[in-house]
């Protein structure tokens, strides 16, 4: 990297630190899952996905590179953008997108996963954080994810429900609650296009998938693990927790949402 070119720190999200943006890319500190990350973005852009920013190996100081991805952030503060339903399918589009993109990927015979929560089956290579805070709005109607590390097996479904859980959304926070969400279950469902069969396995992972989020963030602060313990502390396990009983108390609603008409 030059040294005359400006790092600019980037915020956003629960884990940002070292992230910065130099020039028309961002840099991030690399793990051990970075090259098998890599080798998935690399796959996605050959094959004509392009809700994903593009690698480009580490810098001098052993960072990774990423393509830049322009744009705002959707939570919280512009999720008016996902907020008509016509935007909302067109994220669900996006995420079918993905999954259909990454079925004939093959991992590195090496490859090294940072699993944070182990997922309800090994399908696909999943992203397992597709949710407004890494949704990037391009200002023209073009979405694009991005925060990939913590990608790993998992399954279309698992990925489906964590996205439903921030895209409807499924909260119990009176401030969040909709009188439409079953619609928007519905819409999302039918966007991603999910059959009959699917449409019944996925109601009872709203609230499994949402409580998995509770429970691994209170191991985690049991550990002392960073930056997980900080955000245990902040409440963060609570909120997971009340949207998990929320979600689980309104079963029946998902499910005439999804199987019903």
């Amino acid at each position: 990297m030059d040294h005359h070119e400006v790092e600019q720190p980037l915020s956003g999200g629960n884990v940002s630190v070292g992230v910065v943006r130099v020039g028309d890319t961002v840099r991030r500190p690399a793990g051990p899952w970075t090259p098998a990350v890599h080798a998935l973005l690399a796959h996605l852009h050959a094959v004509g996905f392009r809700g994903a920013p593009r690698p480009l190996g580490l810098d001098d100081r052993g960072r990774e590179v990423l393509d830049f991805v322009p744009g705002e952030v959707v939570w919280p503060d512009r999720f008016a953008l996902v907020e008509p339903v016509e935007r909302l399918a067109r994220v669900a589009r996006l995420i079918r997108e993905f999954h259909d993109a990454v079925r004939d990927f093959t991992p590195p015979p090496d490859a090294r996963w940072q699993v944070l929560i182990p997922a309800d089956e090994h399908e696909i290579i999943a992203h397992h954080d597709l949710a407004p805070w890494n949704l990037v709005a391009d200002g023209g109607g073009g979405f694009a994810f991005i925060d990939w590390d913590a990608a790993a097996p998992g399954s279309r479904l698992w990925d489906v429900a964590y996205a439903l859980h921030g895209f409807v959304p499924l909260s119990a926070d009176p401030a969040w609650q909709r009188a439409d969400a079953g619609q928007r279950v519905r819409v999302f469902a039918d966007a991603y296009g999910l059959d009959e069969g699917e449409r019944r396995r996925l109601v009872p992972l709203l609230g499994r998938r949402t409580r998995s989020m509770h429970d691994f963030l209170r191991a985690q602060a049991g550990r002392g693990v960073q930056p997980w313990a900080r955000l245990w502390a902040e409440g963060h396990g609570e909120i997971w927790r009340g949207d998990a009983d929320w979600i689980e108390q309104r079963q029946v609603r998902w499910e005439r949402a999804l199987l019903d008409g």
